[in-house]
């Protein structure tokens, strides 16, 4: 069995990048809302408290039985975890003088196993208002700074160690905090590192026989890496029980169709194409608004899958490439998103098939779905692929979508995705691509004046997508694409670059 971490949200943002921090130790965790009982079991090595929004001194703040789970294993407390852990044991929380928020150095009081490998002095990210002003009897003062005087901290009186922390290990900010986050699950908690790519594939390889049997699985595909290695994962599990579905939406890039399923035969994985993008471009027709063209996009796509579907037998389970920024957001700790968009992950086709799900990569970050496929030996090229949304290239039209803006935009997105993998600026950028937009400029080629449409090009950096700062690409490879899609993509006359960053744009534009 696997070791375990948990992790206990009480809301803060930086929690999911505790959970990346933890599985780049080789440290299995899972993220749980802060009143969903922890279930303590043998694996379980320890438990991370995770900062919140809320303060502890709220009337109705969130709160758990940390003295019970400390009695079983280690707890570090981050932030809102910290000031909780010495509130619940006597010590006093109050708000701080003056906000802290930004960048501080950490000056270590006392040596622990904790701080093993770190300066005496080291740069962390504080995000606070409320400071604990006193520790309870039997904590220890391991470190501050020069405007907290509690920043670190031990229980010593037990068994099991209690740590808290009023900064935030697991930001890029904390230089060393990587560092510390390892020390607690090595040092502290004992873990062994074995959340492996490897031990991951044999482990889910089995639990996939187990669960599947006899029964035969189908998948709707998108080329895409999520989708790709969940189906190799099944695929190596039950072979040809398992049949995969793509289709071809009339809103995919330049030749992807063919190219993806030339993929897939490939690296052996049974995918049957069915080409229906007339069949989209007439449920699209008048439409603008992007919300109503993600719905008749995903609607007519249950509808072409179910037909594909019915033309099979003994089909009893759906396969899909659910990765775990998916359940973390179903199960927060404000409950799911109030406002998922329609196309997430091909919403409404377990309702509508009546099939059991099967999710390989649930417990995966979009990182670590990466590092399986390379585990599973599958082409770099696809693994390295760009995310792209789910309605295609429909909401980088803005405004109707009609095959011959199809063709425009496809004809441009060629030539900048081209020129990123040529420049060797493909690897560097997390998500590129081109907005047709419903602008048209005059312009001059040679002696005739043009009236003709006007692109965006967007390409962003990012680890995961949540957040996303526009990519810094050199003016002349900027420069070189502009002239490029303008002399050699006809109805096209002006480029622009999009410097936005999220928040507070998003990464596509509709």
């Amino acid at each position: 069995m696997i070791e375990k971490i948990l992790i206990l949200d009480f809301g803060s943002q930086y929690t999911q990048l505790i959970a990346r921090a933890v599985r780049e130790a080789n440290v299995y965790c899972e993220i749980i809302p802060y009143h969903q009982v922890a279930q303590v079991e043998p694996t379980l090595k320890g438990i991370i408290l995770s900062g919140s929004p809320a303060s502890v001194n709220d009337e109705n703040a969130p709160s758990v039985d940390i003295a019970a789970l400390n009695a079983q294993v280690p707890v570090l407390g981050i932030c809102y975890g910290a000031q909780l852990s010495a509130k619940c044991f006597g010590g006093l929380v109050a708000k701080s003088n003056q906000r802290e928020y930004g960048r501080a150095q950490l000056r270590r009081i006392k040596e622990d196993l904790i701080f093993k490998g770190m300066d005496l002095q080291s740069q962390v990210w504080m995000s606070h208002s409320d400071s604990i002003k006193t520790l309870p009897a039997g904590y220890e003062l391991l470190a501050d700074t020069s405007s907290i005087p509690v920043a670190a901290f031990k229980k010593q009186d037990n068994n099991q160690p209690l740590y808290g922390v009023q900064f935030h290990p697991e930001v890029y900010h904390s230089t060393q905090g990587k560092t510390f986050l390892k020390n607690f699950l090595l040092e502290i908690c004992g873990c062994t590192q074995d959340w492996t790519p490897a031990h991951f594939i044999t482990d889910t390889v089995n639990a996939l026989r187990n669960q599947i049997g006899k029964r035969h699985v189908i998948m709707a595909l998108s080329g895409g890496v999520d989708s790709t290695v969940a189906a190799t994962l099944i695929h190596r599990a039950i072979g040809d029980q398992l049949t995969g579905i793509f289709v071809d939406n009339g809103v995919l890039r330049k030749d992807e169709f063919n190219s993806v399923l030339k993929m897939y035969r490939e690296i052996g994985l049974p995918v049957k194409g069915v080409n229906a993008s007339e069949r989209f471009y007439k449920k699209l027709a008048g439409k603008t608004d992007p919300e109503a063209k993600r719905k008749a996009i995903g609607s007519l796509f249950i509808d072409v899958f179910q037909k594909e579907a019915a033309q099979l037998e003994n089909i009893e389970l759906l396969g899909q490439g659910t990765i775990y920024p998916d359940v973390i957001e179903s199960v927060s700790v404000h409950g799911p998103s109030a406002t998922i968009k329609s196309h997430h992950n091909v919403g409404g086709l377990p309702a509508h098939l009546h099939l059991e799900l099967v999710e390989p990569l649930r417990l995966l970050f979009k990182d670590e779905v990466r590092k399986i496929g390379l585990e599973l030996g599958l082409p770099l090229a696809m693994i390295s692929r760009h995310p792209f949304p789910g309605p295609g290239l429909a909401i980088r039209i803005i405004g109707e979508v009609t095959d011959s803006r199809v063709q425009l935009l496809q004809a441009a997105d060629q030539v900048f995705i081209q020129a990123l993998r040529e420049k060797g600026l493909y690897d560097s950028v997390w998500q590129a691509g081109v907005m047709l937009l419903p602008v048209k400029s005059v312009g001059v080629m040679g002696d005739e004046r043009t009236y003709e449409y006007t692109v965006a090009l967007r390409a962003v950096t990012s680890v995961d997508g949540m957040t996303a700062d526009w990519a810094h690409l050199p003016y002349d490879f900027l420069a070189q694409v502009s002239n490029e899609i303008i002399n050699h993509v006809k109805g096209i006359n002006r480029v622009v670059y999009d410097i936005s960053s999220k928040p507070p744009a998003t990464i596509e534009w509709e």
